[in-house]
């Protein structure tokens, strides 16, 4: 039960320490198999403190609580959990900071969240607060914890070393702008500052040195954390420099644009890059007094932050036994200034002691003393080799950064996919981890889709966002990849007509993977993928299309999944579960009532050279359900920002309430057509 700042002051002045962030996974399984990553990190890290995110109301909010108290009652972990004011009912926000009181957290990094919009989010069960208790900004949140808790909470603020900014171009982005709040929230009582991710070391270097010598004083004293994510892939790094309005340097983002088509070489450049960065930070925090922190941005993933914490000295030392060296790759020099900064390589480590178990693949067991592929074959006395337990923090260091079989177990997300990702994985989903959101300001969204009163106006809006007028639709916020050129005509067919795309990808058969269009991963390899089509649909429409599925010529030809807001589902799956259960109540079948198996497609694969087949976008059951609870919900995001009765906010309801959303795959990637002749008869 320690607050982070006296963690921090009991450090000695000259050590490093870092925390790591989590956010509530979405299914499931994607939260038992974070329960035991946390675990594995704990043990192999050594994080000061962990932090985990909040998605305001309903099971969101839930599922933050329920992270946090793994981390902190379960697993022990300091933990400071995220906390935003706006748009949050006053009733479940003190309800939230009496549960982090029973749950022993004595940590609140106070946010203010999307822009208020109180009048659609107030909680009739709230009595009417008095003035100075509005919540507007992050300073209210916290004045109102400390009046009502004293220094109970140890309290974090956000900053942002380039400006923060609402609009997607940010004009008014500038650090100096943000300055005032800044100095208001920190006046307001809190305890240390944490940033938002940046890639601009010059512009974090601005960003301190004007915080330390600000005529307020407020800054002096105060615990400034930057915020660093590792990157996991091109795409990903790319979105949330564009959702968070950071800048990725020229240089930088050109050593990405270099390797952009391998997911695996993109990790490791972005290990090196975040690798420079600290090494840099550790400069310009070495002129002030005090330990220098880390925080980073981990999107529930592991082994790029186990790779930059043991690379750079941050995990904090423990017993010898416990501080054997895992195993690192070797890194290319780092360049700090033009200086080589020294680097651990697998010549300079001393790797922990092994055994068979512990070896990169298995090994067959041979009655010679000599094998002839030592590679693949174990002597006797090589089998009897007394393995060293396998939960030291060397060990369990060397998992996260995907040593051996355990490794590869432990880290087998280690590229997410977003929402087509496996949903078994912590990280399924989209990066953000916040919940149900519009991404975009309410002034933006009036600028972009108006105030549609007809389904004719919900058509074109989707329709000018095909042909690239409109840079967003609620449900994305990112333009076209350059493969839906291949089936734009299609889509705006099937758009014309009121059945709205979300997501689709053209059919490819087996096409070189440096393609320019459809190419990905290492080279001399070949691409394939099915043809795939999401959107909503008109119930009445549903119906009819439905039928269409359903006939048995349809069986091998495609799979489909569909649901609704009240939550009734369909898919190819259920069907052929009702049509062996008919079969057999007819007597010309096997009994057979087990519930029905949940298919996983493979939409995208690849076949590269010594690897094995690469799927990195699935579509299944479990994540389709996942999603579908977002999908339905940005209706009623998009509709809150009309006035309660208006015509608009009444055709978003309506609409929610009679769509369907389907997702229908054709498993024939030969035919490049097949779907869409499917959709258009």
């Amino acid at each position: 039960m320690e607050k982070i700042t006296d963690k921090v002051a009991a450090l000695p002045p000259d050590s490093n320490y870092f925390s790591l962030e989590f956010f509530p996974p979405k299914t499931a399984m994607g939260f038992a198999n974070l329960r035991d990553r946390l675990e594995r990190m704990a043990r192999g890290l050594r994080p000061l403190f962990v932090n985990v995110t909040w998605g305001a109301g309903g099971s969101t909010a839930q599922k933050s609580l329920e992270l946090a108290e793994i981390c902190q009652r379960e697993l022990g972990l300091t933990t400071c959990l995220h906390l935003t004011c706006t748009n949050m009912s006053r009733r479940l926000l003190d309800k939230t900071l009496e549960d982090a009181k029973v749950l022993g957290i004595r940590n609140i990094l106070a946010l203010r969240g999307d822009p208020p919009r109180a009048a659609e989010y107030h909680d009739e069960n709230d009595s009417e607060p008095t003035d100075d208790e509005e919540f507007s900004w992050a300073a209210d949140l916290v004045r109102y914890i400390k009046k009502h808790h004293g220094d109970y909470f140890c309290i974090g603020v956000a900053a942002y070393p380039e400006g923060h900014a609402e609009e997607s171009h940010p004009r008014e982005q500038s650090l100096e702008h943000d300055l005032p709040y800044l100095v208001e929230k920190v006046q307001a009582g809190a305890d240390f500052i944490m940033t938002q991710l940046f890639f601009d070391i010059d512009a974090y270097e601005h960003f301190e040195n004007i915080l330390r010598d600000h005529p307020s004083g407020a800054f002096k004293d105060v615990i400034i954390i930057p915020g660093l994510m590792p990157i996991q892939s091109y795409q990903m790094i790319k979105r949330t420099t564009k959702l968070s309005h950071a800048k990725i340097p020229p240089a930088l983002m050109a050593r990405l644009d270099a390797v952009k088509g391998d997911d695996e070489k993109v990790k490791m450049e972005g290990v090196a890059i975040v690798s420079e960065m600290i090494e840099r930070i550790k400069e310009i925090k070495s002129r002030t007094p005090g330990p220098r922190g880390f925080h980073f941005y981990t999107l529930n993933l592991e082994k790029a932050v186990a790779f930059i914490a043991e690379g750079t000295n941050l995990i904090p030392p423990g017993t010898p036994e416990e501080d054997e060296s895992a195993i690192l790759p070797d890194f290319p020099q780092l360049m700090i200034n033009g200086s080589s900064v020294p680097t651990r390589s697998i010549q300079d480590l001393s790797a922990r002691k092994g055994s068979i178990g512990s070896d990169p693949r298995d090994r067959v067991i041979v009655a010679s003393q000599r094998p002839s592929h030592p590679d693949y074959e174990a002597s006797p006395s090589e089998a009897g080799l007394r393995a060293e337990p396998v939960n030291t923090r060397a060990n369990t260091l060397a998992i996260s950064e995907g040593e051996g079989v355990l490794g590869r177990e432990a880290t087998w997300d280690d590229f997410p996919n977003g929402r087509w990702g496996d949903a078994r994985s912590p990280a399924y989903g989209q990066i953000d981890g916040y919940g149900v959101s519009l991404h975009v300001t309410v002034p933006q969204a009036l600028q972009l889709w108006g105030a549609p009163k007809t389904t004719e106006d919900i058509n074109n809006i989707f329709i000018r966002h095909l042909k690239g007028e409109l840079s967003a639709i609620p449900w994305s916020e990112e333009g076209f990849n350059a493969e839906t050129e291949a089936i734009r005509d299609n889509l705006i067919e099937l758009n014309s007509k009121g059945w709205w795309s979300l997501a689709s990808q053209p059919a490819v058969n087996g096409l070189r993977s440096d393609d320019g269009t459809f190419g990905w991963g290492p080279q001399n390899g070949f691409v394939f993928q099915k043809a795939f089509v999401e959107f909503f649909i008109p119930s009445a429409d549903w119906r009819v299309l439905e039928a269409k599925l359903k006939q048995p010529d349809m069986k091998d030809a495609v799979c489909f999944f569909a649901t609704n807001a009240a939550g009734d589902f369909v898919s190819t799956d259920t069907v052929n579960f009702r049509a062996r259960v008919a079969a057999d109540a007819e007597g010309t079948a096997e009994a057979d009532y087990r519930p029905h198996e949940p298919s996983t497609n493979a939409v995208t694969w690849g076949v590269f050279p010594g690897k094995e087949i690469l799927t990195p976008t699935i579509i299944e059951e479990v994540s389709f359900r996942a999603w579908s609870e977002e999908a339905f919900g940005i209706w009623s995001e998009w509709a809150k920002i009309y006035g309660k009765g208006s015509d608009t906010q009444k055709l978003l309801e309506d609409l929610k309430e009679d769509l369907w959303l389907v997702n229908v795959i054709h498993h024939d990637y030969v035919e490049k057509d097949g779907l869409w002749k499917l959709l258009s008869e």
